[in-house]
């Protein structure tokens, strides 16, 4: 049940690619790249995802529903971060100034607030987030940078989280593009995320989206929420870590269709 792209078949080779595809070199069970929850490659559609870097690449898994198979392009410390990550060697001592490189897994869903169904994206890293230019000293400054942009803490999912201005989900021909935040000084917006590979939607998601022409993004640290294979199963997720302090949320324009 592994996928593999045009693109990472022809970074890897025909025949190491249908080794693959044989079942010869499957992982079996792995940590998917994305969500960093457990997979099976014999149980469950997996993608193959190639970090390339400047001199190495290393061939990762994921969980065909977080990510497509595709080829990440990313420098070599961060490769070397992502290969620590893949290990299970989790980034460097804290102090050491070497963090490894933490990942935004987006996850879209319907969440029923106020009676009606809401296009919502849950956003939660692979790992802490370090305040920008600042060595990694063990914590997380996710919600607090978030807080900072504009997002409100949320306790709980009884009503509609304010409007972000400026901000904006970008969904061109029906998939995810991108989540936009403003440029500074008046530039134009720039992605604060943006999907590898445009993020395929339900359709559902989409009309109620279009319908609404606006999105709630709600964002939680690493290891809160995780993957939940289905929307009633989220939004219970949703509700334990709203409960806990620590999910933020806000609601954006819909860029797009």
């Amino acid at each position: 049940m592994l996928d593999v792209s045009d693109d990472v078949r022809a970074e890897i080779g025909d025949e190491e690619a249908d080794r693959l595809l044989a079942g010869e070199n499957t992982p079996g069970s792995y940590d998917c790249t994305s969500c960093r929850t457990p997979g099976d490659s014999e149980q469950e559609r997996t993608s193959t995802v190639l970090f390339v870097g400047d001199e190495t690449a290393v061939l990762a898994f994921a969980h065909a529903t977080c990510l497509p198979s595709q080829i990440v392009t990313v420098s070599e410390e961060q490769l070397q971060g992502a290969v620590r990550s893949i290990t299970g060697e989790d980034a460097a001592e804290p102090g050491d100034g070497a963090p490894g490189q933490a990942v935004l897994g987006v996850t879209s869903g319907l969440v029923l607030i106020e009676g009606e169904l809401r296009p919502a994206l849950v956003v939660e890293p692979t790992g802490p987030i370090a305040r920008p230019g600042t060595a990694s000293d063990g914590g997380d400054e996710f919600l607090p940078l978030l807080i900072e942009q504009g997002f409100m803490p949320v306790v709980s999912l009884d009503g509609l989280p304010p409007v972000l201005h400026g901000w904006s989900v970008l969904l061109a021909m029906g998939r995810l593009h991108a989540v936009l935040q403003p440029g500074t000084g008046g530039s134009s917006p720039v992605a604060w995320w943006q999907a590898h590979q445009p993020l395929q939607v339900t359709e559902a998601w989409r009309a109620a989206a279009n319908k609404t022409q606006s999105v709630l993004l709600f964002a939680a640290p690493a290891g809160s929420i995780g993957r939940q294979p289905r929307e009633d199963l989220l939004r219970d997720a949703l509700d334990r870590t709203a409960a806990r302090g620590q999910l933020v949320a806000s609601m954006m324009p819909l860029a797009g269709t």
